[in-house]
């Protein structure tokens, strides 16, 4: 994959340069350098592990627009240097990506990033990018994809058509990385259910309207699926370790979200075909925001969510009945000060993960992010177990330029 994303980004620098020769061009540099500490509450049970680690990353953005806006190219670079895990240090092609809008209709190829989904806790419906999970587990750190897209808005709505020619592994830590499993996960044995591989070419569809105060999305995706079962084997050494398997997967699924005044209710659920079984999966919930607090600009909100799976837990989904019910305090200052704090409880197990996520603005250059993930009363028989010695605080200091 890194020379596909290299010729990617060359395609894009090479279509930027002749742009350059025809027409008049805005172009954007921006990026940031941000070093990264993390400190775990308490010591790792695989040797090598450490009560602490430092890393850097980098993200550059070079954005062109010209046409009058009608046709643009992003390339975006990222890369990690980690002090202890070597998969950790690493390098993705986030976006590098030429796009064009013609009346109504909009066209992109190349690598880019698409989120679809509503809800706080879990993203289900959220397929078209891979985790990048040694960025972060909880899956909202994406590697960039390589796709052709092509979308219309109508009257009746917003179409959407992707091309996935070529699909993304999962980054998983190794093994001195933290959060991580406690037997590791051999990429290097993974397998796939299509003889194709990662050459398997996927695609999917998505309408998007909105009604009155409704917002509402339906998808359909076929192919690789993102999220690997891990199956345990042997490497060369006979140590134990997982092997990721990506199976074939049709996929229909809905996102809907209501806003009426406070209120906000949220749904994302869907129905999908793997290795001959069917299942549904759904989650969703209530939040609602207090404006303007004791006579101050802060607003807070109050998010429930629910998760369920069909198939109870399993390794694939993990949240398969667990209630989420979190805190959300903007201050709306200058700062962009922000702060969500949330609890999840396994219904089954009775399993706990808090969490917090705070961030603010320093000056026009720094940004301050702190994370805090923290497990506890986790059983053996839950599929989280080996996160429960992995809790942790990471702070992150970035400078934009």
């Amino acid at each position: 994959m890194r020379s596909t994303n290299m010729l990617a980004g060359a395609a894009a620098f090479a279509a930027l340069a002749t742009a350059a020769a025809a027409d008049p061009l805005d172009i954007r540099v921006r990026g940031y350098v941000e070093p990264e500490l993390q400190a775990f509450v308490e010591s790792g049970n695989v040797s090598g592990q450490r009560r602490w680690n430092a890393s850097v990353a980098t993200e550059v953005s070079f954005e062109s627009f010209w046409d009058n806006s009608n046709q643009w190219i992003v390339v975006k670079p990222f890369a990690r240097l980690d002090l202890r895990d070597g998969n950790r240090s690493h390098a993705d092609m986030r976006e590098a990506k030429y796009a064009r809008a013609i009346d109504n209709w909009e066209f992109r190829i190349g690598i880019d990033k698409v989120f679809w989904g509503v809800t706080e806790a879990v993203h289900l419906v959220d397929i078209i990018n891979q985790s990048d999970f040694v960025e972060s587990i909880d899956g909202e750190e994406k590697l960039g994809q390589p796709m052709v897209m092509v979308s219309t808005v109508q009257d009746f709505g917003t179409l959407t058509g992707y091309l996935l020619p070529f699909f993304r592994e999962r980054t998983f830590p190794g093994r001195k990385g933290r959060p991580a499993f406690d037997i590791p996960v051999d990429d290097n044995q993974t397998l796939y259910e299509s003889g194709a591989k990662e050459h398997h070419v996927d695609f999917a569809l998505r309408y998007a309207n909105t009604f009155d105060i409704w917002d509402v999305g339906v998808s359909y995706f076929q192919g690789t699926n993102r999220n690997p079962l891990l199956l345990p084997g042997l490497d060369a050494g006979g140590n134990p370790v997982l092997v990721p398997f990506y199976a074939q997967a049709n996929r229909v699924s809905t996102d809907v979200q209501a806003t009426s005044g406070a209120w906000l209710y949220k749904f994302e659920g869907f129905w999908q075909e793997q290795l001959n079984e069917q299942h549904l999966q759904a989650t969703g919930g209530i939040e609602y925001t207090f404006y303007g607090i004791f006579d101050t600009p802060s607003d807070v909100g109050v998010v429930a969510e629910y998760v369920w799976d069909d198939r109870g837990a399993n390794p694939q989904n993990p949240f398969a009945n667990d209630m989420f019910m979190a805190l959300r305090w903007t201050p709306n200052d200058a700062a962009s000060t922000a702060v969500l704090a949330g609890a999840t409880v396994d219904l089954d197990t009775q399993a706990l993960g808090f969490s917090i996520e705070a961030e603010r603005r320093f000056g026009d250059d720094y940004f301050v992010s702190l994370e805090g993930r923290f497990f506890a009363n986790v059983p053996r028989t839950d599929p989280l177990f080996s996160y429960s010695d992995d809790s942790f605080l990471q702070l992150r200091i970035a400078r934009y330029f």
